[in-house]
This record gives C-alpha cells, structure tokens and sequence, in this order.
C-alpha cells in the first residue's frame, strides 16, 4: 500500500493492473479546459482524468471560495465512475510539482480511503525516466465507492473568525499556515484573488518549499526539519492549513505526512472563502 508518495518505477511496473488507478490532475487557473487538453495529447498510460473544478471541487457559490470542497456524495460518485472503490490503489499526478494531485490524495483520505500516492515529480519525473506515453482515451470499469472514517480534518469560516476575534492565532493556541508564495501572503504581488494580504495571524510556509529544484518532494528528514521550525513549540494537530482556494494547502499536508507529523486539518475555504465578506480583517 503507498499513502503518500510512490516514485515513476514504482509506479511503471503496476500501471495496468485493475486494481491500481492512475489519476491525471493536471489544471491551468488561467486556462480551466488545458489540463483536459493536455490529457488528451498524450498521459500516463490507462490513466483517467480529473478536473479540479468539475470533479475535484464543488460549485463556488457568492459565500464560498474558488474551490470549495465537493459534497462527499458527489465525490463518491465521481471516484465510481473512475473505477475506484476501497481496494483500489489511486496514484495522483500533474505537471510536476504535486500542488493539484496533492488535492485528491487529501480528498480521498477525508472520505476515508488510505490506498492513495502522489507522483513524486509528476509527469515531468516520469517522462524523464524515460517512461511511455499514451493518447489513448483511456476508462475504467465503474466501481461502487463508499467513504468510510474520515481521515483528514477540516476547520470552516466561522471558526478562524472567531480564532481571529479572541487573539487565539496570536497566542498561539492554533498555528494558520498559509502555502501561498510569500509576496502573495505580503499583498505585494496578488494576481488571482481581488484582495491582496492574509489573515491575521496567520504565518507563512510556501509549498514550493516542500520542493527540490526538479520540482519532487524534500527527502523526510529535510522536510521534518522545515516544518518543526515553522511549527515551533505547536504539535502538527494545532495547525490548520490553508491557501488561495484550499488546493495547494493540500501539498503542505501531504508534506507533513511524509515527514512524520500528521494531524493537521485543512481551512478549505481559504483566502478566498475568507475575503468574501469585506468585514473580515486582513493584514499585510
């Protein structure tokens, strides 16, 4: 069983076996239908695709952020019809870096399946390896896929609001870290939501920092080492993650983890859910 990463060998070996299903994440912010295209072009071969709005993610309503989190139904149904159930074991990928295929290996933990890994590299690492592409349009068998214990925790709004109003960030009784990259959480250099900062008290971790230069996850040792020092003296269950739309955040998680500190819980709704009511108090 792989829960957190697997690396393109590993994964060369079992890609055509049914119980064992590949996942494409790939996805553009700026472009929503690339990664669909890019799919098409040529992918992992037998993998299936994903799309981050579509499949990955609910319908963003004037409340919410970008990206909320699907309803588990929905998420259930989605993952059947990929040909996914509790036996199977799911591996994610996208271009390279893990940021979206970080986001189903969270979903599916939070509805409760523990069989998921993400490409370490990505498709990057995999073509590197000299490994083959497809174009194929690519199926699965449909499955039942039922959630079971939850293994991943959230925290909503009205919860950082009121850890915000009673100085609780501040003292240190829950550590909010934000994976954006550092300008975006100064305010210096917002290019996708429509207010710039962050919350207060929150601190910053950017998720490329999880990253070496090719783009593949620190090795655990290393990534243990980052995380205590953004940590400090909280344990990781008194973390709370987030980021723009509740995506990347997901790659701080898988990050810790891999590092051998896990029970943090994820703000899904994140700097976007956050700012969609004025009022709320932003810092920079």
């Amino acid at each position: 069983m792989h829960t957190t990463l697997i690396e393109p060998a590993e994964l060369a070996v079992r890609v055509s076996e049914p119980d064992w299903a590949v996942v494409d994440c790939r996805f553009d912010l700026s472009r929503p239908q690339w990664g669909a295209g890019a799919y098409a072009a040529e992918h992992i071969p037998h993998a299936v695709y994903a799309h981050l709005d579509r499949d990955l993610s609910g319908a963003a309503t004037s409340e919410s952020g970008r990206h909320p989190l699907p309803a588990l139904a929905d998420f259930a149904a989605t993952m059947s019809r990929l040909g996914i159930d509790q036996r199977v074991q799911v591996v994610s990928y996208d271009q390279g870096n893990g940021a979206l295929a970080a986001r189903l290996w969270w979903l599916l933990r939070w509805a409760g399946h523990l069989r998921v890994a993400v490409l370490n590299g990505g498709l990057a690492a995999w073509q590197q390896s000299g490994l083959p592409l497809s174009s194929a349009t690519d199926t699965r068998t449909p499955r039942r896929f039922v959630p079971g214990t939850s293994l991943a925790e959230t925290v909503g709004t009205r919860e950082v609001e009121e850890w915000v109003a009673d100085g609780v960030l501040a003292r240190g009784g829950e550590t909010l870290i934000d994976a954006r990259a550092a300008d975006r959480f100064a305010g210096q250099n917002e290019t996708i939501d429509p207010v710039a900062g962050h919350i207060p008290g929150a601190v910053s971790h950017p998720f490329a920092r999880n990253l070496d230069g090719q783009g593949r996850f620190l090795h655990p040792g290393e990534l243990r080492e980052r995380w205590l020092a953004t940590l400090g003296q909280q344990a990781p269950a008194q973390s709370i993650h987030m980021c723009g739309s509740g995506v990347t955040a997901c790659h701080n998680l898988l990050a810790l983890q891999v590092a051998g500190l896990p029970g943090a819980r994820l703000y899904g709704g994140s700097w976007s859910e956050w700012i969609r009511d004025r009022t709320r108090p932003v810092a920079r």
